[in-house]
Order: structure tokens, then sequence, then C-alpha cells
């Protein structure tokens, strides 16, 4: 599969891009993970969206949140894969892939995230380091992870 990386200002978004971001994040967070809650919260015009396509569909995306939004630090978030690519490695790609636009858009500089409880091991690959006890978000144990540099 071949992979386009395409990542942009809210702003710059297409009516199209917007759509298919808001699909998948509904897919994956509200109808797969069973999980009622507002994922638009007007934060979204502030980041920059990282979006992967694999053979013309969106199959990964995240946004970039610049610091002083959600935390002190820069995050990402709403990190996630269509269902049908988790377990290629499509994951691992998209991550090296988002730090290095992290890196470019705002610089070097420490990066937070909320993550999933089950997630830790894959954020702990790519430097985060727990710095949270469990909390229930939604109903789902998360767990705040932070990568230093």
């Amino acid at each position: 599969m071949s992979y386009i990386k395409i990542t942009k200002r809210f702003q710059d978004l297409s009516l199209e891009q917007l759509y298919q971001i808001l699909h998948l994040r509904n897919e994956v967070f509200i109808v797969e993970q069973n999980c009622a809650f507002q994922d638009i919260d007007h934060i979204d015009q502030q980041c920059h969206h990282f979006m992967l396509y694999g053979d013309g569909k969106l199959i990964a995306y995240a946004r970039i949140v610049p610091a002083g939004v959600l935390y002190e630090e820069a995050s990402i978030g709403r990190i996630i894969t269509h269902l049908s690519v988790r377990g290629t490695g499509v994951g691992i790609k998209m991550m090296d892939m988002i730090l290095s636009d992290v890196e470019e858009l705002l610089g070097l500089q420490p990066l937070r995230i909320g993550a999933q409880l089950w997630a830790q091991k894959f954020y702990e690959k790519f430097g985060f380091v727990k710095s949270s006890e469990i909390y229930d978000e939604d109903g789902i144990d998360h767990i705040k992870m932070i990568r230093k540099l």
C-alpha cells in the first residue's frame, strides 16, 4: 500500500477532508469504542491536522495541538487508525511522521498526551513516559504521558 501524508491547519482543510476526519473520529471513538462523548470541542480550529491516506482512503489521523491550548506543553490528540489497517505497522509509521511534523511545525519541545491505558506500551516506544495515575475519561481508563527533550 502506498501512503500519502497531508498535514494542514484547520482553516486550510477542504470540506471533504474535514468530513473524512470527523467520519473517522466518529467511527472509531464513538461507534467502535461505544463511547458517547463530545468529539467536537472547539479545539480543532487551533490545531494542525495530520492525515494519512492509503489507496485514496483516510486510514490514520491525529491533531497536533500547540502548547497552551490543552496543556502547558504541545500535544498530540485524537490519534487513530482505521480498523482495516491495525496490526499492519501503520500506527508506527504514522507516529514517526507525526513526531517529525511536530518538530517541523512547532520546534523541538516536550509533548504531552492523554493516552488510553491499553496503548501505553505503544507510546513508550516513541519516548513517552507515564506522568499521571490512571483516570477515567468517558468510561475508558486513560493516563497522561509526556515525551521530554
